[in-house]
């Protein structure tokens, strides 16, 4: 790892949790009850697809961990949790990225295809009887939302995003999202959370994972690629 590298990790964790103890106190995104919006997530994106996948991940896990011992202050349920979902995520974000170089219209289905994975989840959730019709219709609304983002960006910028980053977006999120979910879940069989809250049936794991990607998605798609785009533009003039 070069110096350039470690500074780079240092400026992305720095902004990160900036960005994330602001959001938790509601300057850049209001902040209702215990859930949090998480619009903080497209800086480490960023790292991650222009500088490198370890910059990326390296510097979203000590961003987290900065930012949940303002928030929470529970350095395990961080360390076992939120540092290594949030390392995993952004990790695979710039692995694909290195590792994709040419689009397709097969990686533009594939992008596509991809984001109603967890919308056949929640419809399965409903069927079985785990979400009642409350919950159900703002879960779907939700990801109706998100996927219609998703679909609207691609139709709208193509030339400030291509079906790779949302593939790897979509990817590394959904992955990080789901380590969340059963990571949460596993920490309250054993451990108090910062709520109080113990013992959470399995089903809890799940709806979190669906809130974690369905309302961090659309950050990612609206504000990453245009950034990244930016950045490539100064870098060939440089």
């Amino acid at each position: 790892m070069s110096i350039r590298d470690i500074v780079l990790i240092v400026f992305s964790a720095s902004l990160y949790a900036l960005m994330g103890i602001a959001t938790y106190l509601g300057i850049f995104a209001p902040a209702v009850g215990v859930v949090r919006f998480w619009p903080a997530v497209f800086i480490p994106a960023i790292f991650s697809e222009v500088f490198g996948p370890i910059v990326g991940g390296i510097g979203a896990a000590i961003g987290i961990f900065i930012s949940d011992m303002y928030v929470h202050g529970n350095a395990l349920l961080s360390l076992s949790v939120g540092v290594p979902a949030n390392f995993i995520g952004f990790y695979l974000i710039g692995y694909i990225l290195n590792r994709v170089k040419k689009d397709s219209k097969y990686l533009f289905i594939a992008s596509i295809a991809i984001q109603f994975i967890p919308l056949i989840m929640t419809i399965a959730l409903y069927f079985y009887g785990y979400l009642d019709t409350a919950l159900f219709i703002i879960y779907t609304a939700i990801t109706a939302i998100a996927i219609a983002v998703t679909l609207l960006a691609l139709s709208i910028a193509r030339r400030y995003i291509l079906p790779r980053e949302l593939l790897a977006y979509s990817i590394g999120l959904m992955v990080g999202s789901l380590y969340i979910g059963i990571g949460v879940w596993l920490f309250s069989q054993f451990f108090p959370l910062p709520s109080g809250e113990r013992n959470l049936p399995v089903v809890a794991s799940l709806l979190w994972f669906l809130w974690t990607y369905y309302t961090e998605i659309p950050f990612l798609l609206i504000l990453t690629p245009p950034i990244v785009r930016a950045i490539e533009r100064w870098y060939r003039r440089v």
